[in-house]
């Protein structure tokens, strides 16, 4: 268990939190979230010990180790294999099996495994790493971004793995979906404050905005209540018969604290600009073929119509040909075969991560704006720049300071500079936070025109997705439908097992042979055990079950009291229900801590008893 008290950290005069205090339990798996820029990678450099906090304390115990992923690519053996070897801690340096799978899962070929680590693209040998890390089984994990470079299934196999890693994870990620269906507990960095919940995204952005919406009610009626008592004292000082009266307003006056009006945070804020189209067919796609090789084609007679209303997603493994694919739609690659259609009314917007590179150092944002087309005037690449989070100078600055980030913003609000019915993405999602995500997952939603999109977040496969263009076993091919139906239907047939328990070293030794009657004797005392060792602790999550329904009942019912309070301006009322509400909050998330630790306790225990009885039935076969 990791303590945190109190910790603050400043760049200058910009502060990222203050007096940050939080815990991490045994066995949480817990998300961190937060704008861009507010400190959620500094937060875990401060946890491995790569950076100092101003002033705190933290605090960890004897010998517990923890993993942070690194970024720098630093080598020194010949091969792949041997270098992920290098990962495995001392007790288990002979389970190879553990290697080979870690790396089949994060997308490695077994012909991968041969080549030198330097010679992999940056995307591999950052995966690399987190294989070693993975291996290296520390007591915290902290995993930054650990979507960056992976496809969709290698998403789906560490996301596995994750769920069943026997100790604590701190994960960052954009990918809203991906840590939803993996964490326990969402610590989130808001207005210079760290807190931790129960819970998902969702809810936890749910209570920040309900806490906001009351603050600032609450504000507004204090600040109408000082106005009216300031104009009562103003009015009345000078009436004697009043003096009393004056003055216990003034008391009253000198007692009231006054709250902040909140900083209003900017999000991206944007609408694709749409050119009208009457057809119903916008492209046919006939025979298409090509390969970067002669002797392996990534795409062969494929074929291919485009709807006005599509919205077409692309998926695959890395390397299979997505981004070649959405290429060869933007005319930036020509086919070895076939052709691509277009109706004459088709005017398509391409955006894809690598186009950043077109973007000229020397240029200002509001250039680059300003001259992606004849009929953008000054004023409008403006609006486009504060769409896109660049504000009065901040339009001025040159392309050459951006960070990755920044510059994806500048491409997007390139592609809103003219009307289309036609728009290609190539992950889309990379390099934003949640909140941008959302708005742009919006944006493509009210977008009245077709949409090919690649992408591995499956979060924007689910809202999107209601044709898929599927890259799979060297191959591809169509599916009519969309995401969810697509993996009910057949799904990643060829995803990699992830339990780590399933294989044993071939050198392991074999419980010995019994009898019949010795299995159905330890069959049935294992039973009776595994009922009477989970039967109490059963009981307990049922009773926290009630307890936590009953509660969030109670919560419901203080904030609509709360809302009444405020419509009638009762700021006692107001006090009042704002402590009941922070302690029954408090009371739900310490019983909601009980809940997910037996939760996890009786699974576990449960897969033990399950084991064994594996075990027996494998010997009676």
């Amino acid at each position: 268990m990791i303590s945190v008290d109190s910790l603050s950290k400043s760049f200058g005069a910009s502060v990222l939190f203050q007096n940050a205090s939080f815990k991490i339990n045994r066995r949480e798996r817990v998300g961190l979230v937060g704008r861009n820029g507010h400190g959620k990678t500094t937060l875990f450099r401060i946890l491995s010990g790569q950076e100092q906090a101003d002033s705190g304390h933290l605090a960890i115990p004897k010998n517990y180790r923890i993993g942070y992923v690194k970024q720098e690519i630093e080598f020194t053996e010949k091969t792949v294999f041997e270098e992920a070897i290098l990962g495995l801690p001392e007790d288990s340096a002979s389970h190879y099996w553990k290697v080979e799978k870690i790396l089949a899962g994060l997308g490695f070929a077994e012909e991968d495994l041969k080549r030198s680590p330097n010679d992999m693209s940056g995307g591999f040998q950052v995966r690399l790493n987190l294989t070693k890390e993975l291996l290296s089984e520390p007591d915290l994990l902290l995993l930054d971004e650990p979507t960056n470079y992976l496809d969709i299934t290698s998403i789906r196999w560490i996301k596995g793995f994750l769920k069943q890693w026997p100790r604590e994870v701190f994960i960052i990620t954009h990918d809203r979906g991906f840590m939803d269906s993996l964490v326990t507990h969402v610590l989130g960095i808001h207005r210079k404050k760290v807190r931790k919940i129960t819970g998902n995204t969702e809810k936890y952005y749910m209570q920040i905005a309900q806490e906001e919406e009351i603050h600032e009610k609450t504000r507004i009626n204090e600040d109408k209540r000082r106005r009216e008592i300031e104009v009562f004292v103003t009015r009345f000082r000078a009436k004697a018969r009043l003096a009393g009266m004056v003055q216990s307003r003034v008391k009253t006056l000198n007692k009231l604290t006054r709250q902040e009006k909140l900083e209003k945070f900017k999000n991206l804020d944007f609408s694709f600009r749409t050119k009208p189209f009457n057809g119903k067919i916008l492209s046919q796609i006939k025979g298409l073929s090509f390969g970067y090789d002669a002797s392996r084609y990534l795409l062969s007679d494929f074929n291919l119509t485009i709807g006005a209303k599509d919205r077409i997603c692309v998926i695959g493994r890395n390397g299979a040909g997505k981004t070649t694919f959405l290429k060869l739609l933007g005319g930036v690659l020509t086919p070895d075969s076939g052709q691509i259609d277009y109706h004459p009314d088709v005017s398509s917007g391409y955006f894809e991560q690598t186009n950043v590179k077109t973007l000229e150092d020397e240029k200002t944002i509001e250039e680059e704006i300003l001259y992606t087309s004849p009929d953008i005037d000054r004023q409008v690449a403006r609006n486009i720049c504060g769409a896109m989070l660049f504000e009065g100078d901040s339009a001025l600055k040159k392309i050459g300071v951006l960070s990755g980030g920044e510059k994806s913003r500048v491409m997007l609000g390139k592609l809103l500079c003219k009307p289309i019915n036609l728009m290609l993405l190539d992950e889309p999602s990379n390099h934003f936070d949640m909140e941008s995500c959302d708005a742009m997952l919006s944006a493509i939603d009210l977008f009245d025109g077709a949409v090919i999109m690649v992408t591995h977040n499956e979060m924007f496969l689910h809202a999107i997705a209601e044709r898929l263009i599927v890259f799979k076993n060297d191959g591809i091919s169509i599916f009519e439908g969309n995401y969810q139906q697509f993996l009910d239907a057949d799904g990643w047939g060829d995803e990699v097992e992830t339990d780590l328990s399933v294989k044993k070293d071939t050198d392991c030794s074999k419980p010995e042979k019994l009898n019949k009657k010795e299995i159905r004797r330890l069959r049935s005392a294992i039973i009776a055990e595994r009922g009477k060792g989970l039967k109490h602790l059963e009981i307990r999550i049922d009773e926290l079950e009630k307890t936590i329904d009953a509660n969030e009942n109670y919560l419901r019912q203080l904030h609509e009291k709360m809302q009444s309070a405020t419509e009638k301006n009762d700021g006692q009322l107001i006090t009042d229900l704002s402590q009941k509400i922070h302690l029954c909050q408090i009371e739900i998330d310490r019983d909601f801590d009980e809940f997910e630790e037996l939760s996890v306790s009786v699974e576990t225990k449960r897969s033990a008893f399950d084991l064994k009885l594996l075990e027996l039935d494998e010997m009676d076969s």
